[in-house]
């Protein structure tokens, strides 16, 4: 499966940034359906009040989906790879 990688930057309630990766099917170009799913995250995060744009989320590449990344496709929509200040 050739998924869309979606670089996104988020300041966080304390100030610090938070750096992850939105992961969805590769034809899925909305940005408001990846806006979306970046959203559902932040909120399991505790960190829904915080603006998610095109200005902190943008398209970075196509790849190939791990099979971990297709699991969570298949089961919500979407993958997130948290890279900094996610915890």
């Amino acid at each position: 499966m050739k998924v869309a990688v979606w670089d996104t930057y988020v300041n966080r309630k304390d100030g610090s940034k938070m750096h992850f990766d939105i992961i969805a099917p590769a034809d899925i170009q909305d940005e408001q359906i990846i806006h979306t799913f970046g959203k559902e995250y932040l909120q399991s995060k505790n960190e829904q009040e915080q603006p998610l744009t095109s200005k902190e989320c943008s398209f970075c590449h196509i790849e190939q989906a791990t099979a971990e990344m297709e699991i969570s496709i298949r089961q919500k929509g979407y993958y997130i790879i948290e890279m900094q200040n996610c915890n």
